[in-house]
């Protein structure tokens, strides 16, 4: 498929993930929900690696797991670990938020990505990224008027610094993805599944601890969106490495086409849980998905 329809693909199920996830953990606990969503992803990459080596010629290419070492495996355990804490921030927020409000704020992950190669990489943004990230931060700026409408007060709500820092742990970790991809010359599949893998791993001490109650806790009660919110990612980052492999393709394109998800799940949000005050949340959530894609746009080729 063309690249650009492999991107808005993508977007949309990654909105859709965005909705699930909002579905799974509404009035539920989280912990139970982390651990069993990526328990999904990883039964069904362990069955993938499992075959591919016992029926290698019935493994697709692009879902082949390479062999690794002692210290590359300590690398993909980084990143699980990165991606752990950056869910159980944004899990525990998303409970608590609208998703018309939280949607928009995880948009802005590729800035923090920018800021982290900035800071590590040595890296300085165009005057195109430059404008891109001050319409994003005044577009925020503006969310925020638009959530005291309900009560949230950006400045002084802890489940919104939650959000925004579990953000820009997924910034950071889409800058960890590009060192791994980009410098050390790890496969998609093979990052995908270890890092399945291992977030399952780390994340079952925590759910053992909320079932021997280790801690006050809220009770679990099983949704069927769980699963859909593990097969959303899965179809989603699948679609998108995908598109990226495609001769000419234009990575700031598919990742601009990809913050689409935003709208997918703000529009869900309304629609889907009555969430209010859609009109004066859009102007800053046009302005955060433009101001993402002056940045990805503005990126060197």
């Amino acid at each position: 498929m063309p690249w650009v329809t492999a991107a808005l693909i993508s977007a949309f199920f990654l909105g859709c993930y965005d909705l699930s996830t909002k579905h799974a953990v509404r009035a539920n606990a989280v912990l139970p929900v982390l651990f069993l969503a990526s328990l999904c992803s990883a039964s069904l990459w362990a069955g993938l690696f499992a075959l591919g080596r016992w029926a290698p010629d019935r493994v697709p290419a692009l879902c082949w797991v390479a062999p690794l070492t002692p210290g590359q495996h300590l690398l993909l355990l980084a990143k699980s670990a990165l991606v752990s804490a950056s869910w159980v921030c944004s899990y525990f927020a998303l409970k608590q938020l609208p998703l018309s409000l939280a949607a928009p704020v995880r948009a802005t992950s590729p800035l923090w990505t920018l800021s982290g190669a900035m800071l590590l990489l040595g890296e300085r943004p165009s005057w195109l990224e430059g404008a891109g990230i001050a319409l994003t931060l005044g577009s925020f700026l503006g969310l925020s008027f638009a959530g005291r409408a309900e009560g949230i007060h950006f400045h002084r709500n802890r489940w919104v610094w939650l959000l925004v820092g579990g953000t820009a742990l997924n910034g950071l970790s889409g800058l960890y993805d590009r060192i791994l991809l980009g410098h050390l010359g790890f496969t998609a599949a093979t990052v995908q599944c270890w890092f399945s893998l291992y977030l399952a791993l780390l994340f079952l001490p925590l759910a053992l601890g909320w079932k021997y109650r280790l801690w006050p806790r809220q009770e679990f009660h099983w949704r069927h969106s769980i699963i859909a919110l593990s097969l959303a990612l899965l179809v989603a980052d699948f679609v998108y490495f995908d598109a990226l492999r495609q001769p000419g393709a234009l990575i700031a394109v598919v990742a601009s086409l990809r913050r689409g998800s935003t709208l997918v799940a703000f529009a869900g949000g309304l629609c889907l849980f009555q969430e209010k005050n859609g009109l004066k949340k859009f102007p800053a959530v046009a302005g955060i998905l433009t101001g993402i894609v002056l940045t990805l746009l503005g990126r060197p080729r």
